[in-house]
């Protein structure tokens, strides 16, 4: 099979599954799942070198969700595909807009982020139309908004030679999931391989995984004990409201909670105000709450326990919110507060910080790499001050970037401390969820949960760090008669449940055959429709409206979100931002210069909540406010429900405007205006400018002359004129037009 493709590849020898996988990714647009380290990315450079021998005007596009995934890839396409490396290019947000443009024009094989991209496909600084093959790393991500989806799509829909690749370990563990991810890849084919399949079976290396039981002590079940109680008051208060709908023997919990919260704020959207409902929410609020600290309880220690009972009695002093007032106040949590302090001040930890201490004392050797996962930061950095201190022992913290108590790193550090592990340079790193997905971790020889995790997904990604070269050992701690005991379940079920479902799909796929699209949908794809959007919406109209086959120009705009004629613009609100710009005041400015600038203005309202009950302001300050648009302005308010609603109306309007014969677009003001105006205008149309510093200028100046014969220094003399912005002003003014 491999012999007869010629691959400009080198230095590989992929293994039979690999290549059994490869046939079927030739064929059609293909799902491989593979434990962590079994080589999907071989798969993807076979695949990648193919197309391009096909396609050799083409290109090969490869998305990874992060920034050190991309770096990964690039580094693994470098090592072994023969292919010069200006050839090659990297998109990520460090790389300008501009620059990605002029990048994608000589480049092959493209890495990037998905969410920058997103924006180069709206914006067609790149032609999806020249790509001939699609790869997702972790394609698992795409369910939801996340940008997977919306690329997948429009390659699919503007591709010359369509082809797809989706990579991951672990897809989930739900069937409706699953489904979701192969849907919005367009997937044909499942090709999946765990470890007990025969062409696998020889390249596994031997995993041991062991769980390790604690009990906790008698002094932290008193806690315990404390805690469950206030969650018991909590929840039979809430029952007494009618809204808990509480199951006999049943366990509510944390999730349990916050979708009540979710169907208690649906009901206040509708206006529902009444004592119970408003009741229910702050009490579903303390009851997450004591759930957490439940969590810190059993499954971290004290140490983090006491930091976050800290953090709740300072918010207690600082805020307004009664959920928090109340749980301080809560005699219960006074008492595990009360106690938890003073196990913090003896120094007394979870049995699992010896349990670890032990694992690694047994385990620990010369050369011997270990990785240490834990949900919570605060617990790293007690396990890092723990462990630190044994023999034969250097530990480093690994997290993400987002800074917190002085632990973050930024992704350059990242990929240092990952090579000083590789090098030896020191033996156990602590990592957080950051190194669960993706990151090409050195050779690990035994890897510890500090608590199991309930996620499928998670689970197996962090069981994978070990056992890729050669043996390895898992050890996960559970504290006995706990959520520990039900996390490990859980994952367990979920892993088991997520086999069977792809086995079933791999089946019910091998009779599809690729849909086509369904071009009815599309607003008159035959008409060249083009509409402006203001370059800081980021919602999902703009994708919707990309989606209807219409043109989209995005630019900063001073006046309204959208242009749909040169006489039609639109300023779009979602429900919660239209109320406030009524509080802040912003919304009257905003339509004031619509109608100043457009014959045909329109404020479009997206959502189907209740706008009389989203904030605490008199529903009559609404209506003045809505008669006020429509009646002094004259500028109609249309309401919508969702992003697709709204793109379908402005897509509408769009098309109208083109048939009566408004396809130009004049990015500023298509409506006569009195003298005062047109001076405002035509200094509002300079760089940086716009009409809130249009009327200080012209007050400093007197004249557009004036303005207009100004030096550098002059102009820095107005103020949040500064000598950036007088510079570019100056280029403007003084530079020479050139055909």
């Amino acid at each position: 099979m491999l012999e007869t493709c010629n691959y400009n590849l080198k230095d590989m020898k992929p293994r039979l599954y690999q290549e059994t996988i490869f046939d079927t990714c030739n064929k059609a647009n293909c799902l491989v799942v593979l434990p962590t380290g079994m080589g999907k990315t071989t798969i993807a450079l076979m695949l990648a070198a193919q197309r391009l021998k096909n396609f050799p005007n083409s290109k090969v596009l490869l998305l990874a969700p992060t920034r050190p995934l991309v770096e990964q890839h690039i580094e693994t396409f470098r090592k072994y595909m023969d292919i010069d490396e200006s050839s090659m290019a990297v998109f990520t947000g460090f790389v300008s807009p501009e620059k990605r443009a002029v990048l994608w024009k000589d480049a092959k094989i493209i890495f990037s982020t998905p969410q920058g991209l997103e924006n180069d496909i709206i914006s067609r600084r790149i032609n999806l139309e020249e790509v001939s093959l699609v790869i997702f790393d972790e394609a698992h991500k795409a369910t939801g908004d996340y940008a997977y989806v919306f690329v997948a799509k429009q390659y699919n829909r503007l591709a010359k030679y369509p082809k797809i690749l989706g990579l991951t370990a672990s897809p989930g563990s739900e069937t409706e999931t699953i489904a979701e991810v192969c849907k919005n890849l367009h997937i044909e084919a499942v090709e999946i391989r765990t470890d007990s399949d025969p062409d696998v079976k020889p390249y596994i290396q031997e995993v041991k995984m062991e769980w390790v039981k604690v009990n906790l002590p008698e002094e932290m079940k008193q806690i315990q004990v404390f805690l469950q109680n206030c969650s018991k008051s909590k929840l039979a208060e809430m029952n007494k409201y009618g809204y808990l709908n509480r199951e006999k023997g049943r366990n509510v919990g944390k999730l349990d909670l916050l979708r009540l919260q979710g169907l208690l704020h649906s009901e206040i959207s509708k206006g529902n105000k009444e004592f119970e409902v408003l009741k229910s929410i702050s009490l579903a609020s303390e009851a997450i709450k004591v759930q957490h600290a439940l969590e810190l309880l059993e499954t971290q220690g004290i140490t983090p326990l006491y930091k976050y009972f800290e953090k709740v009695e300072e918010e207690s002093s600082s805020t307004k919110s009664k959920a928090v007032q109340n749980l301080v106040r809560d005699l219960n949590f006074k008492s595990a507060f009360i106690k938890t302090r003073a196990l913090f001040e003896q120094g007394i930890e979870h049995p699992k910080t010896e349990e670890l201490k032990r694992l690694i004392a047994a385990e620990l050797n010369d050369g011997t790499k270990m990785i240490i996962f834990t949900q919570y930061r605060d617990t790293a950095s007690k396990i890092e001050q723990e462990i630190n201190s044994m023999e034969r022992v250097k530990a480093k913290i690994f997290v993400g970037q987002a800074k917190k108590n002085g632990t973050g790193l930024s992704q350059k550090q990242q990929k240092e401390m990952l090579e000083e592990f590789s090098t030896s340079q020191f033996n156990i790193l602590i990592a957080t969820s950051v190194a669960e997905e993706g990151l090409d971790i050195p050779k690990v020889d035994v890897v510890i949960f500090y608590e199991p995790i309930p996620s499928a997904i998670r689970h197996i990604q962090r069981r994978g760090r070990t056992g890729r070269l050669e043996k390895g050992k898992v050890f996960v701690l559970v504290t006995r008669g706990t959520r520990d005991e039900g996390f490990k379940w859980s994952a367990f079920h979920k892993e088991k449940r997520m086999h069977r479902t792809l086995k079933d799909l791999k089946t019910s796929f091998s009779t599809l055959e690729r849909q086509k699209e369904n071009l009815d949908r599309y607003i008159a794809p035959e008409l060249d429709l083009e509409i402006y959007a203001d370059d800081r919406e980021k919602n999902g109209v703009v994708k919707e409206l990309v989606e209807l086959g219409i043109k989209i120009n995005t630019r900063r705009m001073e006046t309204g979100d959208y242009i749909l004629s040169s006489r039609c613009a639109v300023e779009y609100k979602k429900v919660p931002d239209f109320v406030d710009s009524i509080i802040d005041g912003r919304l009257l400015q905003q339509v004031k210069e619509l109608r100043q600038c457009y014959d045909k203005p329109l404020v479009v309202v997206e959502g189907d909540e209740d706008i009389y009950s989203m904030r605490k302001i008199h529903p009559n300050a609404i209506r003045g406010m809505l008669a006020a648009i429509t009646v002094n302005y004259g500028v109609p308010i249309i309401q919508t429900k969702t992003s697709k609603e709204t793109a379908a109306l402005l897509a509408i309007i769009a098309k109208r405007e083109h048939d009566e014969g408004r396809k130009g677009f004049d990015m500023h003001t298509s409506k006569p205006l009195s003298l005062k105006e047109q001076q405002e205008y035509i200094i509002s149309s300079f760089p940086g400018i716009g009409s809130s510093l249009a009327k200080p200028l012209l007050r400093h100046f007197k004249s557009i002359k004036n303005f207009v014969n100004a030096s550098e220094e002059e102009l820095q003399k107005v103020e949040k004129i500064g000598e950036k912005k007088a510079k570019e002003l100056q280029k403007v003014l003084n530079g020479e037009y050139k055909l």
